[in-house]
């Protein structure tokens, strides 16, 4: 059987679960012919460095264009005129991914982005390809765009995801609440004391982790150092390199700042809280270290429709000030009660079997 896995390099999350799928399925079911696409790397060159540059120009220096644009896609009384606008760009531009559907004729494809999907979903109904479609929703909440008549399945992150996708007319048994897919090291056993002498932090103390994706967006700076006298902080600036510069030269007491990492799921395990972005990722990645977030510098749109979803099962929370940060972090800090009845919350919605039953579905 032929597998082609279909990403979109808009945003880092898309790719991640693209990347667990894959690994999973190539280590767990050799008999498959596997594929793993940048469906960008397949449409002509403006197209791709307007998506992924344009992106992450909006989200950076224009949320508010962003949001706008959101929203604009969004409202029901213009998504005729949005959506065939959408798909006649989408379509004009990325006519080497379509030739590459219907050469390659996989029987499944799994496509963690919208884009691909859409693309896909058009040539099923249009009766050129008979590949199955599984459409994996890299959020906890549902833009329009991710619907597509013709596709087969869509994977839900969460029974809050199901719902919109069920509002917004999709038939509940083409819906499979399955969770995000993500990658099994988060499923590692660790031993925290052995995790912090490796990081070189004091296993003691309380820990808050700060991280706010690749661009490190965000007042990390002014959280940990309103925090550091209380407690034991470790920063990702990531991308931003004068930020890490900055906390470098302040060397500031218990705070360890770090650049772009490969070992999340350490700095989360040596980490009693963690303050972050919502992206959906993240968000599976925490739950499944059972890790209390609190969520800021969320983009409009997608990332505060993951911050409603988590809020319905009384998990996150969505500070206003960097006040009130610490007043939570602290409370927790001497509550540790509080973390624990997170914890439970958190055990009632992760799905740490996301690839496998998704392999089984394939299946």
């Amino acid at each position: 059987m032929k597998v082609l896995i279909v990403h979109a390099s808009a945003g880092a999350g898309h790719r991640r679960a693209a990347e667990a799928i894959y690994n999973y399925l190539k280590e767990n079911s050799p008999d498959l012919e596997l594929e793993l696409l940048d469906a960008l790397d397949k449409t002509n060159a403006v197209f791709k460095f307007d998506y992924t540059k344009g992106y992450s120009f909006l989200v950076r220096y224009a949320v508010r264009l962003w949001y706008w644009a959101y929203r604009a896609t969004e409202y029901k009384f213009l998504r005729p005129v949005s959506r065939r606008v959408s798909r006649t760009i989408n379509c004009i531009n990325s006519q080497r991914l379509i030739r590459y559907f219907l050469s390659a004729k996989p029987e499944v494809i799994i496509s963690t982005h919208f884009l691909p999907s859409e693309l896909a979903a058009d040539l099923k109904r249009a009766h050129k390809l008979d590949s199955r479609l599984i459409t994996v929703i890299t959020d906890y909440g549902v833009h329009p765009f991710w619907i597509s008549p013709g596709t087969d399945i869509y994977v839900a992150a969460s029974d809050f995801t199901k719902d919109r996708l069920i509002k917004e007319g999709v038939e509940a048994e083409k819906i499979k609440v399955l969770g995000l897919p993500f990658d099994p090291k988060f499923l590692r056993h660790f031993d925290r004391r052995v995790i912090c002498h490796k990081l070189g932090i004091d296993h003691k103390k309380f820990t808050v982790l700060l991280m706010t994706g690749s661009f490190g967006t965000g007042p990390l700076e002014e959280i940990a150092e309103s925090l550091a006298k209380d407690c034991q902080v470790l920063v990702v600036c990531a991308g931003n390199k004068k930020l890490f510069s900055r906390l470098n030269k302040r060397n500031l007491e218990n705070v360890k700042v770090f650049g772009f990492i490969s070992n999340t799921e350490e700095l989360m395990a040596a980490s009693q809280v963690i303050v972050t972005k919502p992206g959906g990722s993240t968000i599976t990645e925490v739950l499944i270290m059972e890790l209390p977030p609190i969520f800021i510098s969320a983009i409009p749109g997608q990332e505060t429709a993951n911050v409603e979803a988590l809020a319905q099962y009384g998990i996150g929370i969505s500070p206003k000030s960097l006040r009130e940060i610490k007043e939570i972090v602290l409370d927790l800090k001497n509550n540790p009660q509080k973390i624990e009845a997170l914890r439970l919350k958190i055990r009632e919605i992760q799905k740490p079997l996301a690839c496998k039953e998704l392999a089984s579905v394939i299946r």
